[in-house]
């Protein structure tokens, strides 16, 4: 959210030396903050864990870990903040590619970590532990280096700040809980998750799997959408501001309702072929897809609320998304804890989803009644072509999963290839699909 918000207010800031002067104070209070939180966060980790994860208290060696963990990955949340900061520069200046790829370096160092510590024998969590921390200080370098064109930080701590830097961070605050509202969920699950044996890995690993499409569908399309309709709501564009709205739902729901109705037909399969070896047993599986399904029902839910609150965050309007989230994750908690007793950690996906479907709910209606929903006439057409696109990628998937059921069994060696085979065969019909029905042109996603 740091970077949607910094670069909305840097396009606003034509000259240049303004703009230079207001993202240092923004950078100074920003490390000085962070910091601050990570400095209190390492002394008292122990109470921090129980207030994430009280089911861990349970067992000591698994709630030391836990602690013993978080201290040594706990510094990446300010490198990965500061980065955040280069990355809004970088979008500011609509470039978008070193800012999206630089993601990829936590993968890098993570797996070249893991063959490291295979090869000499050493332990793999701590090691793991410590590669996040430093692929958060490559990260910060590897912004650093593509921003210096745009922007040489001056940090200088002020005791005062200027009118424009209080102002963004008043606005910013509410923001927070607004764009990591799924986040939240899933903090709030973990705590719930922890007082069942192995939840919280059925959940981690579920929410690895339906992130990818969601920092796409969601995350992607808001970062790039938001300054380009601030602006536009500057220049009271109405025609433009219709087009970027149209265009932010179309291409948000393009991508996440065949993802939804894949996880929700594949999910078995999918986390059978990407985890199902070794000590991962077929329980496992089992219990992680079922997770993975129930969060399928709210892809959609989850793209959607990052783009319908770019609607009130491009007028300034953090207070209405705060709300809504805070409504969501309220939503969110009840549900689990009423059902938790009952049906165990597989209601907090089912909630997550419910609860995230209610808030785009309120959205739409909110955002219509306020005239603030302008929506080309294309828009439910074109939905309705998506729609039947992804009924004929799911009748292909379920007829391909079917015939090819025993290479996709968990004692099979090379299920995790007839997968992709499969997932490459149905996502090239469905994009072909929707390409023959003129959903699917570059040319109508083109917003400069």
């Amino acid at each position: 959210m740091l970077l949607l918000y910094q670069a909305m207010y840097l396009k606003k800031t034509k000259n240049q030396k303004k703009g230079k002067k207001f993202a240092d104070e923004t950078l100074s209070i920003l490390i000085l903050i962070i910091f601050f939180i990570v400095l209190l966060v390492e002394i008292f980790t122990p109470y921090l864990v129980y207030l994430i994860a009280p089911g861990f208290l349970d067992d000591s060696e698994k709630f030391n870990l836990a602690v013993e963990f978080t201290r040594i990955t706990f510094p990446f949340l300010l490198f990965v903040s500061v980065s955040s900061f280069f990355s809004g520069i970088l979008n500011s200046n609509n470039r978008f590619a070193a800012a999206a790829a630089a993601p990829i370096i936590l993968n890098i160092v993570l797996i070249l970590i893991l063959i490291i510590s295979y090869f000499f024998n050493l332990n793999f969590a701590k090691q793991l532990s410590y590669g996040v921390t430093l692929a958060g200080i490559i990260q910060l370098l590897f912004l650093m280096f593509f921003t210096k064109k745009y922007y040489k930080p001056s940090i200088e701590f002020k005791t005062k700040l200027s009118n424009k830097v209080k102002f963004f961070f008043k606005k910013l605050l509410p923001s927070v809980l607004s764009s990591g509202v799924t986040q939240v969920n899933i903090l709030v699950g973990t705590i719930i998750a922890s007082f069942q044996a192995s939840a919280v890995s059925y959940l981690y690993y579920a929410d690895r799997i339906y992130q990818i499409n969601l920092a796409i569908a969601g995350i992607a399309i808001g970062t790039v959408s938001l300054p380009v309709l601030s602006k536009a709501f500057k220049q009271k564009n109405i025609s433009k501001i219709s087009n970027i709205q149209s265009r932010s739902i179309e291409l948000s729901l393009l991508l996440s309702i065949p993802a939804s109705l894949g996880l929700i037909l594949a999910s078995k399969e999918i986390v059978n072929a990407l985890f199902g070896y070794g000590s991962f047993t077929i329980e496992n599986v089992n219990m992680t897809s079922s997770a993975l399904k129930y969060f399928g029902y709210g892809i959609p839910a989850f793209a959607l609320i990052k783009i319908l609150s770019n609607f009130f965050f491009a007028r300034n309007n953090t207070k209405i998304p705060f709300y809504i989230s805070t409504f969501i994750v309220l939503l969110n908690i009840l549900i689990s804890i009423t059902f938790f007793n009952k049906i165990g950690f597989i209601i907090i996906p089912i909630a997550t989803s419910i609860s995230t479907w209610a808030g785009v709910m309120i959205y739409i209606y909110l955002l219509n009644n306020k005239n603030f929903l302008l929506l080309k006439n294309y828009l439910p057409k074109n939905i309705l072509k998506i729609t039947l696109s992804t009924i004929l990628m799911s009748l292909l998937l379920m007829f391909a999963l079917d015939y090819y059921s025993d290479y996709l069994d968990y004692t099979y060696k090379y299920k995790s290839i007839y997968l992709l085979i499969i997932v490459g065969f149905v996502a090239s019909v469905y994009l072909i699909s929707c390409y023959l029905t003129g959903v699917l042109k570059i040319r109508n996603f083109r917003i400069n």
